[in-house]
């Protein structure tokens, strides 16, 4: 690791870890195995705004899904809030992902028979804690809060690429999850949209106190976050603070 990514390390180590990867490998199994990510330490605080970038098969998204309990390592340790996540199991792991993590994909995975409601209202539905008029209103909120009020009863297809971006966003936060991992966001989108996307992600840690971890291939987007890890062969080659954890700075 350079200096550059150790520092960065240091100075997240030093706030309140939310998300922990402690020399984790994921290798895929085969004649010749391959290596996704190798020996990666990293420590995610509360209230980050996280750009994970690098080249086509550096293991971008392959370290975001190990942190959102998507995918398991092969070696090394995740930890959620300080909890050792690889003794879980798959019952443990689903609550995790329910309750601790929101997730925001390049493309959207809207259910295109549902309402953009119904669609909002899934994970809260799986979660099971709250009455379904209690649900909907949550739903509702979130939805006005994203401007999207009006199209709540429309269907998935009735609505812009941007629009539905924000859909699946509201969908991450339904059971008001701490952190938010979002692979690609804006990868789909035009500029105007992905403006929009980001704008909403920004407002969520500024204004919301949330963890937001973004892969991007967009290094514009990633210097306008307050963190920058930059991935090359599966390993952290950079890893720079844009912000000194000061809200609403730009």
């Amino acid at each position: 690791m350079t200096a550059t990514a150790m520092q960065g390390t240091q100075q997240a180590q030093a706030a309140t870890a939310l998300i922990e990867a402690r020399n984790v490998t994921r290798l895929l199994p085969g004649i010749v195995p391959t290596t996704l990510v190798h020996g990666i330490n990293l420590s995610i605080a509360e209230n980050e705004f996280v750009a994970i970038t690098g080249p086509s098969g550096s293991g971008k998204s392959s370290l975001l899904y190990l942190l959102g309990l998507l995918d398991l390592p092969t070696a090394g340790e995740v930890l959620i809030h300080g909890r050792l996540t690889v003794h879980m199991n798959e019952e443990e792991r689903a609550l995790t992902r329910l309750t601790q993590l929101g997730f925001v994909f390049q493309f959207h995975f809207l259910l295109p028979e549902f309402t953009v409601l119904d669609n909002v209202m899934l994970p809260m539905r799986a979660l099971g804690r709250l009455s379904n008029e209690a649900m909907r209103e949550r739903g509702r909120g979130l939805l006005n809060s994203l401007g999207l009020a009006d199209h709540m009863f429309k269907t998935p297809d009735q609505l812009s690429g941007g629009q539905r971006q924000r859909v699946a966003v509201a969908r991450a936060l339904a059971n008001d999850p701490p952190i938010i991992l979002a692979d690609e966001p804006t990868g789909s989108l035009d500029s105007k949209a992905s403006e929009q996307v980001f704008e909403v992600l920004r407002e969520l840690v500024d204004k919301h106190g949330k963890t937001v971890v973004a892969v991007t291939h967009d290094l514009a987007l990633a210097e306008r976050m307050d963190r920058h890890i930059e991935l090359l062969d599966g390993q952290v080659i950079a890893d720079e603070q844009h912000r000194l954890g000061v809200t609403g700075a730009r």
